[in-house]
């Protein structure tokens, strides 16, 4: 499998903000979102086995792990036995999807956080997959302006989405716009900034 890098943090972002994590990041993104801020990880990385990811993830001790990217998912296969090797440790595994490709086959492993892309990304994800989330799932929008909040609105009132939805504006940005919004359309999501940004790790 094709890695931009191993490390660990505090997780920034998702339902497990704040907590001490493993970030397996995977290289290689079939999206260019045009506030991207993992552009490093769109190309290249190191041919890793599945065997010798899980060995690093111990290294790194620990009880949470991150699937990132890039797009992990275009890993395709590949990725089940390193999966099915953590969950069996005992790991808690979540994977953070562009929400392009069907993420179904991982479900029995790992939770999803599907980022639904905006307007501002100049991207666009499968909606058809909301549908698929679970109990312990979640979606996150990115925003960065008023017709990213009307667009994750829509969204939002057009499909039933039975898991925790995050508005995460854009860091750097304006971020009165979407604090704004949650208040102004009480829908059920969480406003969420990017923790790790805020105290400047990775």
């Amino acid at each position: 499998m094709k890695v931009c890098e191993v490390f660990r943090s505090i997780q920034g972002e998702g339902k497990s903000q704040g907590r001490p994590c493993t970030f397996i990041r995977m290289a290689g993104c079939n999206l260019r979102c045009s506030w991207c801020d993992t552009e490093y990880a769109r190309e290249g990385g190191e041919e890793m086995t599945p065997e010798e990811l899980f060995s690093r993830a111990v290294e790194l001790r620990g009880r949470l792990v991150c699937i990132t990217g890039g797009e992990p998912l275009l890993q395709g296969s590949d990725l089940l036995p390193l999966l099915a090797r953590l969950r069996e440790y005992g790991f808690s595994i979540e994977i953070e999807t562009n929400g392009t490709v069907d993420f179904r086959r991982c479900q029995e492993y790992a939770t999803v956080c599907m980022d639904v892309k905006c307007p501002s990304s100049g991207e666009t994800s499968d909606l058809s997959l909301l549908s698929h989330l679970k109990p312990g799932d979640s979606v996150k929008f990115v925003v960065s302006d008023y017709s990213d909040c009307a667009y994750a609105e829509q969204v939002i009132r057009s499909h039933p989405i039975p898991v925790e939805i995050f508005i995460s504006p854009v860091y750097g940005s304006d971020y009165r716009i979407p604090a704004e919004f949650v208040l102004a359309t009480d829908l059920p999501v969480r406003l969420q900034l990017q923790l790790h940004k805020i105290l400047g790790v990775a």
